[in-house]
């Protein structure tokens, strides 16, 4: 059980929730783990199976509390709303930033900043801790020409400039992502940022993993009342979920980008568990989709200081602060968003 921004998030798999003197009890089997006054809440995020009872949910829609039910694994199944209170307001006001280049600016804004805080900081990390391993002379450059495109961040008011921006940095990023793989260098080689399909083995675990992370965004959305499908940064696609492209972009280097290098630098996974099809595209043998999924799921579990709230949560749980903190924003509880920044 872990209590953010007014924010219950029931992560142990195997709890029941029910309600008994304006109060959310936790049960385990049949004994009692811990209860919470129902006034102090706004939502509730239950990542358990045996779910809640019909009196809490009465309760819940009674106060405006939203209550989401999601799979251990983090798929979103249902949210519910009482009658009084739903996301109509908070859904409305994003349409309307996603609409008007001026209000979406600065959520793209800091979005972008976010993201390029935590490449630069990824091959920073590198440089400091592998020094005799990597060529520094090669990345440094690469890491300064990062910090003025930060500068120039924060002095666009342009989407369009923004998304050059963006892209540029990617390029920068991308050019020496392959100085950061330090072991199986014949099996894992990176020339550049390929997809649709993959053509190499790091691609194919950089695309799987992006898509792992997209839905992981596009989940936490949904548990917060938004829209996954409307973007800001990215634009409005039939079946794509602009919003968690948005949310994960400060999110890949941290966690997507960092959990494929170390996979491969610790040789958890390895050249045999690719296979190249007619058409050029690799991927996965089942057995190696299988062990990145189980690692991917441990890896949500390591525990870090949220650099924001500062307070301890588990990786898993990012995404969901960030929606959080995002539709606080939206709603105007917060001047403005608080990317992601790790440090």
């Amino acid at each position: 059980m872990k209590k953010l921004l007014n924010t219950l998030f029931v992560n142990s798999e195997d709890i029941y929730l029910s309600e008994k003197d304006e109060n959310v009890i936790l049960w385990k089997k049949n004994d009692e783990v811990g209860r919470l006054p129902l006034h102090v809440l706004e939502n509730i995020i239950v990542f358990s199976y045996p779910g809640a009872s019909p009196a809490l949910m009465g309760k819940c829609a009674e106060y405006g509390i939203g209550i989401t039910f999601m799979t251990p694994g983090g798929r979103f199944l249902c949210r519910v709303n009482g009658m009084t209170r739903g996301n109509v307001l908070l859904r409305k006001e994003q349409y309307r930033i996603s609409d008007d280049e001026k209000k979406a600016c600065p959520y793209v804004r800091n979005m972008l900043l976010g993201k390029v805080y935590n490449t630069r900081w990824t091959l920073g990390r590198y440089t400091r801790d592998y020094p005799m391993r990597v060529n520094t002379d090669v990345i440094n450059p690469v890491i300064e020409r990062l910090n003025r495109y930060l500068s120039d961040i924060r002095q666009s008011n342009s989407l369009s400039k923004l998304r050059g921006i963006e892209g540029n940095c990617a390029a920068e990023y991308f050019s020496v992502f392959d100085e950061m793989i330090l072991n199986q260098k014949t099996d894992f080689i990176f020339k550049n940022r390929n997809r649709r399909p993959p053509t190499d083995n790091v691609n194919a675990m950089l695309s799987f993993c992006y898509t792992l992370l997209a839905s992981d965004c596009a989940n936490a959305l949904e548990a917060t009342g938004l829209d996954a499908y409307v973007g800001f940064l990215h634009s409005d696609k039939p079946g794509r979920q602009s919003l968690a492209l948005d949310l994960m972009e400060e999110l890949r280097a941290a966690f997507a980008d960092r959990f494929v290098l170390s996979m491969i630098n610790q040789k958890q996974i390895q050249g045999k568990d690719f296979k190249k099809s007619e058409d050029g595209a690799v991927r996965f043998t089942d057995e190696a989709r299988k062990q990145i999924l189980t690692s991917w799921q441990e890896k949500k579990k390591t525990l870090i200081t949220h650099p924001y709230l500062q307070e301890k949560i588990t990786w898993g749980l990012v995404p969901y602060v960030q929606a959080l903190l995002l539709s606080r924003c939206i709603r105007g509880d917060l001047e403005e968003y608080p990317p992601f920044l790790w440090k």
